[in-house]
């Protein structure tokens, strides 16, 4: 049954490697919040969707955003397309929820939510014009201009800034992504220790380096370790390299960072900002701002929370 109750939505923040999950207030207070595993498969996908959005009191929200991976179709309905998130590819999951909720719901873009989040709560409330970015399994991006969520893919993790680089998971060479994601830091230390590569990451993993992550690399980094440092900032002197493009393109007063890669911001920041000093246009960069959210993971929720409170305004 479709609820008379406007003041809660659900946000729901679908990402490569987890889901997180809100129930929002009109005013951006989080009633409550989960975090699950993002499944491999469709049907896994869409089980754990409808599970979430039962456990999150689906009887007293009035609407539900899904923010997904990938890229969303013009006509919001389905993921047309997303490396990272292949259970979401292709299928149906604004009326598959809309079937089985009878409430309305919206299918956008992640990255373009947490910048909408960011914009409401978080570290873009000051700012008209910005640029998020997301560093998590991808690199995502949003953009707000004059103060609203501008209608664009910012596909930014797909920006090649190599053409003869490495190969990104979604099949060209040379991405951001390939270079600055979490995935990217990972498959990197990877390769240096299958060259044996001098590293405290051996220790870890009993042994098994393939089984290493990014949190991992980041804890090595900060007890010292010569190698994990060494990839971390190779990673912030690339994304550098496209913040300093989109500062470029997009003239914002600010470039704020979301996502599971900030445990790593004091080696990825200093490269970043060197980078942009370098090769951004100094008349834009020089007043810019970079920042890390201050939603703690809560962007793309909010965000998404944000989107079905203006569905709602829009069809009273």
């Amino acid at each position: 049954m479709e609820s008379d109750n406007k003041n809660i939505v659900i946000g729901i923040d679908l990402g490569g490697t987890s889901l997180r999950a809100a129930a929002v207030t009109q005013d951006g207070s989080i009633v409550s919040k989960l975090k699950q595993t993002t499944p491999s498969t469709a049907p896994d996908l869409k089980k754990l969707l409808l599970e979430t959005v039962n456990s999150l009191s689906r009887d007293k929200a009035s609407a539900i955003t899904l923010a997904s991976a990938g890229i969303v179709d013009k006509r919001g309905i389905e993921v047309a397309a997303s490396p990272n998130l292949e259970a979401a590819a292709g299928q149906p999951l604004k009326s598959f929820l809309e079937d089985a909720t009878a409430l309305p719901v919206n299918l956008v873009n992640d990255a373009a939510a947490a910048a909408l989040g960011e914009k409401w709560m978080g570290a873009g409330r000051p700012f008209d014009d910005f640029i998020l970015i997301t560093l998590g399994t991808g690199v995502g991006g949003g953009v707000i201009h004059q103060g609203k969520l501008l209608d664009i893919a910012a596909e930014f993790g797909h920006m090649s800034i190599n053409t003869k680089g490495p190969l990104c998971h979604c099949g060209k060479h040379g991405c951001l992504e390939a270079y600055a994601s979490a995935t990217a830091v990972v498959d990197r230390a990877v390769q240096e220790l299958g060259d044996e590569r001098e590293s405290m990451v051996r220790n870890c993993c009993d042994g098994n380096y393939y089984k290493v992550t990014s949190k991992i690399i980041y804890d090595t980094a900060l007890d010292g370790d010569i190698m994990c440092r060494e990839i971390l900032k190779d990673a912030g002197a690339n994304l550098g390299v496209g913040v300093a493009n989109l500062v470029n393109i997009f003239s914002p007063q600010a470039v704020i960072f979301s996502g599971g890669m900030l445990g790593a911001w004091n080696f990825i920041f200093p490269e970043v900002s060197s980078k942009v000093s370098k090769l951004a246009f100094e008349p834009l960069s020089s007043d810019l701002k970079i920042l890390r959210s201050e939603l703690s993971g809560d962007a793309g929720v909010l965000g998404a929370a944000c989107m079905a409170f203006d569905r709602l305004k829009a069809d009273d």
